[in-house]
C-alpha cells in the first residue's frame, strides 16, 4: 500500500528522499571503488539462497538494487518482495518486467520514523524533549510470511535519520544515542532470528588520513548472531574524497546466513 501523502511529508522533513539520492550518487561518485563490495553482496546471497532453497524471499532495504543480484534470485524462487521505506521510479521500472517479482513501501524499522516524528517532529529550540525515554523503539512484524529475509545493509542505518532529527530536537546524551542505536539494531536482529535470514552490515568504520594513520570506530554495537554461513571483506567506502577532506574511509563488513 503506497504511503499516505501526510506520511510522505514527514519523510520528505526527515531527509529521507534527499538521503537516498545520496547513496545512489556516492556510488556513482566512487567509480569502480564499490565494485568488490557489491560483488561481495551478490555472490554472498546467491551461495545463501542457493543452500537454504526458499521458496519466497523477503528483501530488507532493498534501495537502488545494486547489491542485490534480482535477475538470478528470480530464477531461484517463486516470489521476491522488495521492501523500502521509498522506492526509486528507476527500481520500480527494472522489477516491472519480472512476474515473481513485489514492491512494498514499509519502514523496516517498525514504525520508528513515526514514532519519533509523532515524539520530536514538533518540538522547537525552546521546546526540546527532554530526554529519549519517551521513544518507543518498536520491532518489525512483516504483512506477511516473509520467506527467507535479507537484511541488505540497514542494519547501522536504520538509526541515521532518527537520530539526525532528534539531536536537534531533543536534550539527549551522547550516551543516550548509544543506547538509542543500540536497542534499535538488537531489535532488528532479534526480528531476523525469527526465520532463515540473511544479515549483511557494516560493523566497523576505518577512518583513514593523509598520513595513512587508522581510526577505527565500532559501527556495530551489539552482538551478531551464530550463524550457518558467514563471510567478511573491506567496502572502500569513500576512497575518491567524497566528502572534500583529505580523509579515506573504509568499512569492514560482515555477511552470515543466520
Amino acid at each position: 500500500m503506497p504511503h499516505s501523502s501526510s506520511y510522505r511529508r514527514i519523510l520528505h522533513r526527515m531527509g529521507y528522499y534527499n538521503y537516498q539520492q545520496g547513496l545512489i550518487y556516492r556510488h556513482l561518485n566512487q567509480h569502480s571503488g564499490w565494485d568488490s563490495h557489491l560483488e561481495h553482496c551478490r555472490d554472498f546471497i546467491l551461495k545463501a539462497v542457493d543452500k537454504v532453497k526458499p521458496d519466497s524471499i523477503t528483501v530488507l532495504g532493498s534501495g537502488w538494487l545494486i547489491e542485490l543480484p534480482l535477475a538470478d534470485l528470480s530464477e531461484r524462487t517463486k516470489k521476491i518482495t522488495l521492501i523500502d521505506i521509498v522506492h526509486p521510479p528507476e527500481v520500480i521500472e527494472q522489477s516491472a518486467g519480472l512476474r515473481n517479482v513485489k514492491l512494498s513501501e514499509q519502514d523496516v524499522s517498525g514504525g520508528l520514523i513515526q514514532e519519533v516524528w509523532n515524539k520530536a517532529g514538533a518540538k522547537t529550540f525552546f521546546n526540546k524533549l527532554p530526554s529519549l525515554e519517551t521513544i518507543t523503539i518498536p520491532i518489525y512484524e512483516p504483512e506477511e510470511d516473509p520467506g527467507l529475509v535479507i537484511s541488505l545493509n540497514i542494519l547501522t542505518q536504520l538509526e541515521i535519520l532518527p537520530e539526525k532529527l532528534l539531536r536537534k530536537k531533543s536534550r539527549a546524551r551522547d550516551e543516550d544515542f548509544i543506547s538509542f542505536k543500540k536497542e534499535i539494531q538488537e531489535k532488528h536482529i532479534s526480528f531476523l532470528k525469527k526465520q532463515a535470514s540473511i544479515l549483511i552490515s557494516d560493523i566497523v568504520e576505518v577512518i583513514i588520513d593523509a598520513k595513512g594513520n587508522k581510526i577505527e570506530n565500532n559501527t556495530l554495537l551489539t552482538g551478531l548472531p551464530s550463524a550457518r554461513l558467514s563471510e567478511n571483506w573491506i567496502w572502500d567506502f569513500d576512497l575518491m574524497h567524497a566528502d572534500y577532506n583529505l580523509k579515506k574511509s573504509q568499512f569492514k563488513v560482515a555477511a552470515i546466513l543466520i
